[in-house]
């Protein structure tokens, strides 16, 4: 596993598989620097789907759904597993469920 910013990458390649660790709170994510690492990684890596884990995650920063929007605008398949209540009545308000992949997974 290879730790960038505050992201760990569990696979790299067409398939892009991230989480958060153990984190519960992404309020401190630098949303920007973020941004930068995730379009550094789909091109190092011609990603074509982005998985991101979301366990244990209760709320997304708003700057967070913003690189996910850009990412599945570069035509890149955006899958979120495990998505708290919280979050999946933000993508449902926002209609962001739509355009990602949700999944849910046991851990």
């Amino acid at each position: 596993m290879q730790a960038i910013t505050d992201i760990d990458v569990y696979h790299a390649g067409e398939l892009t598989v991230i989480g958060f660790g153990n984190s519960e709170n992404l309020d401190e994510l630098n949303v920007a620097e973020f941004n930068d690492e995730i379009k550094q990684l789909i091109r190092d890596n011609n990603c074509q789907d982005l998985a991101v884990d979301l366990t244990g995650i209760q709320f997304i920063p708003r700057g967070l759904l913003g690189v996910l929007t850009s990412v599945y605008r570069r035509n890149i398949n955006v899958h979120l597993f495990n998505t708290s209540n919280d979050i999946r009545e933000v993508l449902e308000i926002t209609k962001l469920d739509r355009l990602f992949y949700l999944h849910n997974v046991e851990v």
